[in-house]
């Protein structure tokens, strides 16, 4: 009797056995074994990317429109990491490098400074579409890369990764520990909370002034709340203000009830700048309290940079 032809293990989310014994052998820079994608991998892609269409048409940001053009992704198959560079890095010079799961704090940063998007090479279960228990591909390059061709808010990146430098170079010259370790805390919230309520769930003025569009990559990768985001009467939309949003907590596992909205991304830099600045005169070492709880291992990273 003729065996059963093996199948793919396939590279989905929490159950890929070449993720685990990469996480096993302590690798967090990988590579992408394209060919161990599943037939059911590439038919999540498609419909995934299918019901985003024209969510992204109607909602979606014109650079974010534009990105997906010059990527040239394939609405049926997974994307191979090697081809969308190609498309990306002549562009502005950024790269999508594959990871094996989780970067701490300053390593993600310093990647964007470096012009590297650390991302995820598994794609959710198929039949749980929305159902994101972590970061997957789709995320990462439906909704962060088609922003990195935009040259204005790719330079928006490497600037907001130059501020994790000074983070470490402000908290290390504390000899304190129990004030270091405050500070430090206080300083990556007031950050994580920026990159949250701008990168990950930002809006933008639209071509009208009642109008808003999308340039939030959790907003793009999600086709119910990008919807939700732009158009439901129970979202507050407030005019971007970095006092506002470094010291506001959110919660990750619900649609935001409060978004941020820039004129352009030219704004955003400043901003970024602007962070910077108030990083280097205390302005951040005592932020409100509250979410997103900062771990050990994004403090460690900071403490740890440059050694």
């Amino acid at each position: 009797m003729t065996a059963p032809a093996a199948t793919q293990p396939g590279l989905t989310t929490t159950k890929a056995p070449y993720i685990e014994a990469a996480q096993a052998r302590g690798e967090l820079y990988i590579v992408q074994p394209y060919e161990q994608y599943s037939d059911a991998n590439h038919d999540t892609w498609r419909r995934l990317y299918e019901r985003m269409t024209p969510r992204w048409a109607r909602y979606a940001n014109q650079r974010f429109l534009d990105g997906i053009t010059t990527l040239s992704l394939d609405p049926t198959r997974v994307p191979r990491l090697e081809d969308v560079n190609q498309f990306m890095r002549p562009r502005t010079g950024f790269r999508a490098k594959p990871v094996s799961g989780y970067v701490p704090a300053f390593r993600f940063f310093d990647c964007l400074r470096n012009r590297e998007f650390p991302t995820t090479i598994t794609i959710r279960d198929g039949d749980v579409l929305d159902y994101l228990p972590e970061p997957d591909i789709f995320h990462d390059i439906g909704g962060h890369v088609p922003m990195h061709t935009d040259a204005a808010f790719a330079d928006t990146l490497v600037k907001f990764g130059e501020c994790a430098h000074v983070a470490a170079e402000i908290v290390q010259g504390i000899s304190d520990t129990q004030e270091q370790l405050r500070t430090l805390t206080s300083i990556q919230q007031a950050m994580a909370r920026f990159f949250w309520f701008t990168i990950e769930f930002g809006l933008m003025r639209g071509p009208t002034p009642d109008e808003c569009k999308v340039y939030g990559s959790g907003l793009l990768s999600s086709f119910g709340e990008v919807q939700h985001a732009v158009e439901s009467p129970s979202v507050q939309r407030a005019p971007m203000q970095l006092e506002w949003v470094i010291n506001q907590s959110f919660e990750i596992h619900r649609y935001q009830p409060l978004l941020f909205v820039i004129d352009d991304f030219e704004q955003l830099f400043d901003d970024v700048r602007r962070l910077e600045q108030w990083m280097k005169d205390g302005k951040l070492n005592n932020v409100a309290p509250g979410g997103p709880a900062i771990g050990e291992a994004d403090l460690r990273s900071f403490l740890e940079a440059g050694h």
